[in-house]
């Protein structure tokens, strides 16, 4: 079994001698604890590498949900509540595992009850620190529990997560776990282990325009058939949605193809962005699927926390696999279901960062919960049409519109998850707009940069700080490469419009212009607002 980190050693076998108040570090700086290097901030930015910090900050003007979001007040509230609440129980002498283990169930059962999924039997979950480490976990865990060679079909890792490809593959993506030890990055998590062999499905071609769904779906059917025409068993990952707002490959073609192969099939939908509804999410259960969330997108609670949801079928047919011992880099024996084989090769260990971390994001489900589905549709229809009538006329700028989330297939209904929250968006160098020389990925990183700063000048948006979600590689134009910016719609957002009954969510809208002005203004004068 692996050595625990001397970090986590100390919080077990410490005695309780200090004033109650030191027994945890302060809230702010345990939000920060239990991840790996993107977790931290840098004290010389004073952000993490997603541009964000662990206290709230309301006058950010935060439309990047599609990357990270700084917390809200409320959330702190909460998982400052939470953390009391830890002390307390601490200085008591309560065991920290058996702590830590009765907040995650508390955590679980609250999440399947908002989430109307508590009459599901059977249904498991696994606590993880990102979607990253739960694709590591799922990969590692699932591909040794076959015996045949394993193939995993992905959609590009450009519009998932930079480490996720490198993770299926049973490889640390970065240069810590999660427990504090240093790992060397794109090395094997186990030396004995056989690597699956990954497919990427492309979503766009070399330019950056969409494939059509008919495309990708052929695609992805002939791998999982070549695969099992080859004797492997397939690990299908279809995304809802993508870091540009894509849902691929289709509902339609994965449920015809678990149908037809599921005795060597399994799906895990990427749900990481957790931009559907209960009712999509149920639907997926209920088919059969795995399905990995993480409350650091939509829902805006701070980076990282996420889980794995797996059906009844799924979860007895995997309960009894083990799991490498190396994975106690990564997980702790108490974020998975008790009694399950993979946990008894697991260190026991508590991870109160991440506790506080799903403790904010379940705060701001429990609020996005509160409000009617039909308000939170009828206002991304407005926001939709104000943003698209505010920017007809620039014509340095391009709307990417994803193809329409084609949910037909799970729901039958008007829901709110068939509407786009992410506004991608190419900005194209001033002058004469009809050669469209667009701005590159470092031009782009640029304003990206500027938006988070106050400029002088005498503008309303100069002053104003923003926050877009990060650049996205998007292919080329006229052989410059270019990344799309993205204005998104979260949770908390949607609330605060929801709640504005007299105002119809016009607040959010207006800020929402402001941080478009902005962009524009810095894609004018060359990077920086000033008179």
């Amino acid at each position: 079994m692996p050595a625990r980190s001397g970090s986590m050693v100390r919080a077990r076998i410490a005695p309780f001698k200090h004033p109650v108040a030191s027994l945890l570090p302060a809230t702010e700086q345990l939000l920060q604890q239990g991840g790996d290097a993107r977790v931290v901030v840098d004290p010389a930015t004073g952000f993490t590498r997603y541009g964000c910090t662990y206290r709230p900050d309301a006058e950010l003007l935060a439309f990047g949900s599609s990357t990270a979001s700084i917390i809200s007040d409320t959330a702190f509230a909460a998982a400052d509540a939470l953390r009391e609440r830890l002390v307390q129980a601490l200085y008591a002498g309560t065991d920290p595992e058996l702590l830590y283990g009765a907040e995650l169930e508390r955590i679980r059962k609250e999440f399947l009850r908002m989430s109307r999924l508590d009459d599901l039997p059977g249904l498991e979950c696994i606590f993880s620190a990102s979607g990253t480490d739960l694709h590591l976990l799922a990969s590692l865990w699932l591909c040794s529990a076959q015996q045949t060679p394993s193939v995993i079909i992905m959609v590009d890792p450009t519009e998932t997560g930079s480490g996720v490809s490198t993770a299926l593959r049973g490889r640390h993506f970065g240069s810590c776990a999660i427990f504090g030890a240093p790992v060397q990055p794109d090395t094997a998590l186990v030396a004995t282990a056989i690597t699956p062999a990954i497919v990427h499905i492309a979503l766009r071609d070399v330019s950056g325009n969409l494939r059509s769904l008919d495309e990708i779906d052929a695609e992805m059917t002939e791998a999982t058939e070549q695969a099992i025409r080859a004797g492997c068993r397939v690990l299908l990952i279809p995304i809802d949605v993508s870091k540009t707002g894509i849902m691929a490959p289709s509902p339609s073609g994965v449920m015809a193809l678990y149908q037809h192969h599921r005795d060597r099939l399994d799906v895990m939908v990427d749900a990481c962005q957790f931009r559907l509804s209960n009712a999509t999410l149920r639907f997926y259960l209920e088919q059969g699927y795995m399905v990995a969330l993480t409350g650091s997108k939509f829902l805006s609670g701070p980076t990282f926390s996420a889980m794995l949801l797996l059906p009844r079928a799924a979860a007895a047919r995997l309960a009894q696999h083990p799991a490498p011992p190396e994975l106690a880099a990564y997980s702790s024996r108490v974020d998975w279901p008790e009694g399950w084989v993979a946990a008894r090769y697991l260190n026991r260990l508590h991870n109160f960062g991440l506790l506080l971390r799903l403790e904010a994001a379940l705060e701001e489900f429990r609020r996005f919960c509160a409000i009617p589905e039909t308000l939170v549709a009828a206002f991304i229809d407005r926001f939709s049409a104000a943003i698209s009538t505010h920017t007809e006329r620039w014509g340095e700028w391009q709307w990417l519109p994803p193809p329409p989330l084609q949910r037909t297939p799970l729901l039958n209904v008007d829901s709110w998850d068939s509407r786009q929250t992410i506004f991608p968006f190419l900005l194209f160098h001033p002058g004469d707009v009809q050669k469209k020389a667009p701005l590159s990925r470092e031009e782009t990183a640029q304003v990206y940069r500027q938006l988070r700063l106050p400029q002088a000048g005498g503008r309303p948006a100069a002053t104003a700080r923003c926050e877009l979600g990060q650049p996205v590689p998007c292919g080329f134009i006229n052989a410059i490469p270019v990344s799309v910016l993205r204005l998104c719609l979260s949770a908390r957002l949607l609330v605060e419009a929801a709640q504005d009954t007299d105002g119809h969510g016009q607040a959010v809208i207006a800020r929402a212009v402001t941080v478009l002005d902005k962009t524009y203004q810095l894609l004018l004068a060359g990077g920086s607002v000033t008179d």
